[in-house]
């Protein structure tokens, strides 16, 4: 399917208006997967033309992904990765998981952006940092698509790596997300330690349910439970 390739049409107009020189674009991966990390990129690019065929890793093949993902180490002129692990996520909740994880990402640059661009409409960053948000930042903006495809292709080799002492979950495939064979390992085995057992699908898990954490949460922590179903590999 077609579509638009990334520009730096937003970095241009933050360093217009704000005198920022260093602009990092930031993205997310595995926010509505039932087991592992939630992973954050932060991805400085400049305003270099991108190598072709960049764009939301999600709408690549994992082969395209992974072919572009090496090309982009070398490309970005700099890029770093955060993560919150499921431990942080039930402890925390996701909103301040993301932020944890955007945070370990950012700090972990060689040199502090003075702006960001986050993809999504939900600044879940905030002060002290800069912070503009674009929905369809990963399509948008080319600091972002980067920081898609990296974050996509570097969280998907941890499932891998994880998922071999848990084959039957199937990791390596489906990344932590619901997929049949994860749900029926779930059914037939239990939560892992890389599971979240603060979230909804504990309840329909009968002979796992005791082992639910309750964790208590504000209204925006209980919206974010709508997306404990989605999918995203």
């Amino acid at each position: 399917m077609p579509y638009e390739p990334p520009t730096h049409s937003v970095e241009r107009s933050i360093r217009a208006t704000t005198g920022a020189r260093v602009v990092a674009g930031v993205d997310e991966v595995g926010r509505g997967a039932w087991a592992g990390p939630v992973t954050v990129c932060a991805a400085v690019t400049g305003l270099r033309r991108p190598p072709e065929g960049l764009t939301d890793s999600k709408l690549l093949t994992p082969k395209r992904r992974t072919e572009l993902a090496a090309r982009l180490e070398g490309w970005v002129t700099a890029h770093a990765l955060g993560h919150a692990t499921p431990q942080e996520i039930d402890e925390l909740g996701m909103t301040a998981a993301l932020r944890l994880a955007a945070v370990r990402a950012l700090e972990a640059l060689p040199v502090r952006p003075d702006a960001v661009i986050l993809d999504g409409k939900h600044d879940y960053l905030g002060a002290p940092w800069r912070v503009r948000t674009v929905i369809k930042g990963d399509q948008a903006c080319v600091a972002v698509a980067a920081a898609s495809v990296l974050a996509k292709v570097r969280r998907d080799a941890l499932m891998a790596e994880l998922g071999r002492d848990h084959e039957e979950f199937a990791f390596g495939t489906n990344a932590g997300y619901p997929s049949p064979a994860h749900r029926a390992a779930l059914a037939e085995r239990g939560p892992t330690v890389h599971h979240r057992v603060s979230w909804a699908y504990m309840d329909a898990l009968p002979r796992w349910r005791h082992l639910k954490k309750v964790r208590t949460h504000g209204p925006e922590e209980a919206a974010e439970c709508g997306g404990q179903l989605g999918f995203d590999f």
